[in-house]
C-alpha cells in the first residue's frame, strides 16, 4: 500500500469492451507485484467476472475470489461490492459507475467506462471533477485505433 497520493486513471473504451481490457490491465497489476480491488454495484457483473477470469484465456487465468467469500483477505484480485480494502490492494478497479470512496493507501485507481454509454459518460466526468477537486494526480486515456493514448 502507498503512501504517496494516490494516481486516478480514466479509461475510456471505445473500440473493446471491459472484458478484453480488464484482464489485461489486472495482469500488468499483479506483474507490478500488486493486488488489486474490482468493484461494481452490480452484482451480475461480479457474477460475470468471476467466470470470465477463470477462462478469460485457454492456457491462463487471473487467480480472484468475491470478497463475502471465505479468504477474500489472501486474493490477488478481490471482486466487490463494497468500498473495504479486505485484500489491501494497492490498486482499485471501478466499474459500472461505482463510487470511487476513500483512496487513501492505493498507489492507483482505475475508472473504466463505456464510451458509446452516454450515462457512464456523464457519470465518469462527474467522477474525473469530484477527484480532481481532492487534489489528486488525474489521467484520461482514450481508446483509439491505434491503441490507449494519453489526453489529460
Amino acid at each position: 500500500m502507498s503512501a504517496a497520493p494516490c494516481e486516478v486513471w480514466f479509461y475510456h473504451l471505445e473500440r473493446s469492451g471491459l472484458d478484453q481490457v480488464l484482464p489485461d490491465l489486472l495482469e500488468r497489476t499483479l506483474a507490478r507485484g500488486w493486488r488489486a480491488l474490482v468493484r461494481s454495484d452490480l452484482p451480475e457483473r461480479l457474477d460475470h467476472l468471476d467466470g470470465w477470469l477463470w477462462a478469460y484465456q485457454d492456457d491462463s487465468f487471473l487467480p480472484h475470489g468475491l470478497a463475502d467469500e471465505p479468504h477474500a483477505a489472501v486474493q490477488p484480485i478481490l471482486l466487490s461490492r463494497v468500498d473495504e480494502n479486505l485484500n489491501q490492494a494497492d490498486a482499485k478497479f471501478l466499474l459500472d459507475g461505482a463510487a470511487a470512496g476513500s483512496l487513501d493507501g492505493f498507489a492507483r485507481c482505475v475508472v473504466l467506462f463505456d464510451g458509446r454509454d452516454e450515462a457512464a459518460l456523464a457519470t465518469a466526468r462527474a467522477q474525473w471533477r469530484a477527484i480532481k477537486t481532492q487534489g489528486l494526480p488525474v489521467s484520461y486515456w482514450r481508446q483509439l485505433a491505434r491503441g490507449w493514448e494519453k489526453q489529460a
